[in-house]
C-alpha cells in the first residue's frame, strides 16, 4: 500500500514536472512573438509617420523667420515703428501663408508644437512700449496696440496663435505705479504671452564691465520674476550688440537664458539644426523693400522664403519627432539624433 502511495505521489510529481518543463518554452516563445509584433508596429507606426511627413514636405530643419517690432502708432518717427495697419497687413499675410506664431521660447527649447504643413514664425517687440500693449479700465488691450491687432488677425484665422515675446525694459509698458507695472505683464503671461529681458536701460553693452552688464540683465530680470512669477528664457540684446564676452548675456548669477538674440539680419536657423547658435540668434526688422530693407528686412525675407520653400522649416505636425529629407541629415544636430525622422 505505502509502495502504491509512494508511487503514485511520484507520478504525480512526474506528471507536475514534466508539465512544467513543457510551459516555460511556450510562455518564451509568446514572449517572443509578442516582442516581434510590437517591433513590426513600431516599424509600420516609423514608416507612416515618414509618409505623412514627405506628403507635407516636412523640413524641421529649415529656417525661422524671428520678426522684430518696436512701436506700432499711427504717425511712426522713426524706421522702426509700424502703424497699425502696416502690423495688421503683416499679420494678415503670415496668415494667409500658413505661419503659425510661436514663443522665442518654444523655439529656443526646441517645442514647436504646430499643425502639419505649417511654418513656424517668431514676433518679437522690444523696448516694452504703450503702444504694443495698454490696457483699458476694464482690463481690455485698447484698439490698434499691438496685442489688440494680433488677437483680432488670430480670431479671423484659424489656427493662427495669437502668442508673441515681448522684451521688457524699465519702461514697463508706460507704467510708473508698479501695481499698474505688474498688472500689465501678469494679462500678458496669462493670455499665452511670453516675457523676455532687455536689460533695464537699454545700454550698449559692449561698453560695459561684466559687472555692469550683470547689473543691467539681472535687475530687470528680477522684475519681472517679482511681478510676474516669470523668469525670462530668452533675453535681446539692446541694438543687437553683443557684450566683451558673449556668454554674458546668457548666464549671470541671477539668471540663466537659453537664448539670446540679436538684431539682424536673417531668418534664424532651425533649433534643431547644427547651424543655431543660442548665443546669437538672429532677427528681421519688420519693414517694407526700402533701402538696406530692399534685401534685409520682413517684407523682402518673407519674399525670399515664399520663393524658397525648400529652405523654409516646414512642420510635420508631431512635436516627438524631427522630420526632414534624408538628404540633409548631415545638418541635424547630434543630441536630436534619437527624435530624427529622415524621409
Amino acid at each position: 500500500m505505502r509502495l502504491r502511495v509512494i508511487t503514485g505521489v511520484g507520478v504525480v510529481a512526474v506528471a507536475a514536472i514534466v508539465s512544467g518543463c513543457g510551459s516555460e518554452p511556450a510562455t518564451q516563445v509568446k514572449a517572443a512573438g509578442t516582442a516581434a509584433d510590437a517591433a513590426k508596429k513600431q516599424q509600420e507606426d516609423r514608416a507612416a509617420k515618414a509618409k505623412a511627413a514627405a506628403r507635407v514636405k516636412a523640413n524641421e530643419l529649415g529656417q525661422i523667420p524671428v520678426l522684430m517690432y518696436h512701436r506700432i502708432i499711427d504717425k511712426p518717427q522713426t524706421t522702426d515703428d509700424r502703424t497699425p495697419a502696416q502690423f495688421r497687413a503683416e499679420l494678415e499675410r503670415l496668415a494667409k501663408e500658413n505661419y503659425v506664431p510661436i514663443t522665442a521660447a518654444e523655439l529656443v527649447t526646441g517645442k514647436i508644437n504646430i499643425p502639419a504643413g505649417k511654418h513656424p514664425v517668431v514676433l518679437t517687440f522690444d523696448d516694452s512700449s504703450p503702444s504694443q500693449l495698454t490696457l483699458d479700465a476694464m482690463g481690455t488691450p485698447k484698439a490698434n496696440t499691438a496685442v489688440a491687432i494680433l488677437r483680432e488677425v488670430a480670431a479671423a484665422h484659424q489656427g493662427f496663435r495669437p502668442v508673441a515675446t515681448f522684451y521688457i525694459t524699465r519702461d514697463m509698458f508706460g507704467k510708473t505705479v508698479k501695481e499698474e507695472q505688474a498688472q500689465t505683464l501678469l494679462w500678458l503671461k496669462s493670455n499665452g504671452f511670453d516675457l523676455g529681458n532687455h536689460t533695464h536701460d537699454h545700454h550698449n553693452l559692449r561698453t560695459r564691465t561684466h559687472k555692469q552688464v550683470e547689473e543691467q540683465i539681472g535687475s530687470i530680470g528680477k522684475k519681472i520674476e517679482q511681478m510676474a512669477g516669470v523668469k525670462p528664457v530668452t533675453i535681446a540684446l539692446p541694438y543687437g550688440v553683443q557684450p566683451r564676452k558673449k556668454e554674458w548675456a546668457a548666464r549671470g548669477k541671477s539668471y540663466h537664458h537659453r537664448g539670446v538674440f540679436l538684431a539682424g539680419y536673417t531668418p534664424a536657423a532651425s533649433p534643431f539644426s547644427k547651424s543655431f547658435d543660442p548665443l546669437g540668434i538672429p532677427r528681421i526688422r519688420a519693414m517694407d523693400k526700402k533701402g538696406d530693407c530692399a534685401q534685409f528686412c520682413s517684407t523682402a525675407w518673407l519674399d525670399w522664403l515664399k520663393a524658397n520653400p525648400d529652405m523654409r522649416y516646414v512642420s510635420d505636425g508631431d512635436p516627438t519627432t524631427i522630420a526632414y529629407p534624408k538628404f540633409k541629415e548631415p545638418f541635424l544636430r547630434t543630441s536630436y539624433k534619437t527624435q530624427a525622422l529622415a524621409y
